[in-house]
C-alpha cells in the first residue's frame, strides 16, 4: 500500500480552494456533536474537504432503524458505538487526522473541553436532544464560535448559521422555559418556515412529535452535509457570503425549490408566529387523522 500523502489526497480540491487555503483547512478544528444521521456524514464530508482536526461526540450505538439514513449504519455495524465506527471511517479517509473523542456525548460538564480550540461547530445532534443543543449553542455564543445547523426535513435541507456577535440560537428560537413539545415545534418551524416539504408527506401518521418519532430520508442527510461543509468552508476561509440568523435557507430536492427566509426577531416575528400557529393546527389535525 502506498504511503498516505495529504497533498495528493486533497489535490483535486485545488482550483476551488488555493493550496494555501487547503493548508489552512488542514490546521482547522471542527466540533461535531452527534455521529448519526447528519453528524456522521458531516464528519466524512469535512474529512474529504481536508479538515485536519475534529472534536466528535456521541454515546449511542447503531440500530437497524438507522440504516435508511446514517452513513455509518450497516448490517456489519449494528450494535457498535457510532463514535467508534465514524472515527474509523474518518481515519480511513485521512490517517493523519486528529480526533478528540467524547464518548459520553456532550453535557454541561464536558462542554468546555469539547469546544476548546474549535474554529466552528457543526450541529449533528438528534432532533430531540434539546438540553445538549441548547447548552452547546449558548456556549458557542459565549465563546464567539460560529455554529452551523442544517436539518434534514423530508427530502430537503434547512440551514441556519449563528455567527459571533449576531442573533443567538436562543434569541431566534426562544426555547427558555418552554416544554420539550414546544421546543420541537419552534425548532422545526423555525428552521424551515417556508415549509417546502409539507406538500408531499405521504403517511401523516408517521409524524409523531409526542413520541419523538419522525420520518426521515438518507437523501436529506446527504443534502445537509454538502450545505454544512460549504458553509463551514466559507466561515473557515473567510470568503463567500454567510447569511446568518435571522436569515435561513431551505432547499427541497423533491420540489426542486430553494427559498431564503428572513425572520427578524426570530420566534417573536409576526410571520413566524403565524407559521407556528399553522404548525400546531396541522399537527393536531394529523393526530386526529385528518388531512
Amino acid at each position: 500500500m502506498p504511503d498516505f500523502s495529504y497533498q495528493a489526497a486533497y489535490s483535486r480540491n485545488i482550483g476551488w480552494v488555493t493550496p494555501a487555503e487547503q493548508q489552512k483547512l488542514r490546521q482547522c478544528r471542527v466540533a461535531i456533536a452527534g455521529m448519526g444521521g447528519v453528524g456522521g456524514v458531516h464528519l466524512v464530508t469535512l474529512a474529504r474537504l481536508g479538515i485536519g482536526r475534529f472534536h466528535i461526540a456521541d454515546l449511542d450505538t447503531f440500530d437497524t432503524p438507522n440504516i435508511n439514513r446514517q452513513i455509518g449504519a450497516s448490517a456489519a455495524t449494528l450494535g457498535q458505538a457510532k463514535i467508534d465506527v465514524m472515527a474509523r471511517m474518518a481515519t480511513d479517509i485521512n490517517p493523519e487526522i486528529e480526533l478528540g473523542r467524547f464518548d459520553q456525548g456532550v453535557n454541561r460538564a464536558n462542554i468546555a473541553p469539547f469546544l476548546d480550540g474549535v474554529d466552528v461547530y457543526v450541529d449533528g445532534l438528534d432532533f430531540f436532544a434539546f438540553d445538549a443543543r441548547e447548552a452547546i449553542f449558548a456556549a458557542c455564543a459565549e465563546r464567539g464560535i460560529p455554529a452551523i445547523t442544517v436539518a434534514p426535513i423530508g427530502m430537503s435541507a434547512a440551514l441556519m448559521v449563528f455567527m459571533p456577535g449576531g442573533m443567538t440560537f436562543e434569541q431566534y428560537f426562544g426555547w427558555a422555559g418552554q416544554t420539550d413539545h414546544e421546543k420541537a415545534l419552534r425548532f422545526a418551524f423555525g428552521l424551515a418556515p417556508a415549509l417546502l416539504h409539507r406538500t408531499y408527506l405521504a403517511e401523516p401518521g408517521a409524524f409523531d412529535l409526542a413520541n419523538r418519532k419522525t420520518p426521515s430520508t438518507g437523501m436529506a442527510c446527504q443534502l445537509c452535509s454538502g450545505i454544512a461543509a460549504t458553509e463551514a468552508l466559507k466561515v473557515l476561509l473567510g470568503r463567500g457570503t454567510v447569511k446568518a440568523a435571522p436569515h435561513g435557507m431551505q432547499f427541497d430536492a423533491y420540489r426542486g425549490r430553494l427559498v431564503h427566509t428572513w425572520r427578524p426577531g426570530g420566534h417573536r416575528n409576526p410571520l413566524q408566529k403565524l407559521t407556528l400557529a399553522f404548525g400546531r393546527h396541522k399537527l393536531a389535525s394529523m393526530k386526529r387523522g385528518q388531512p
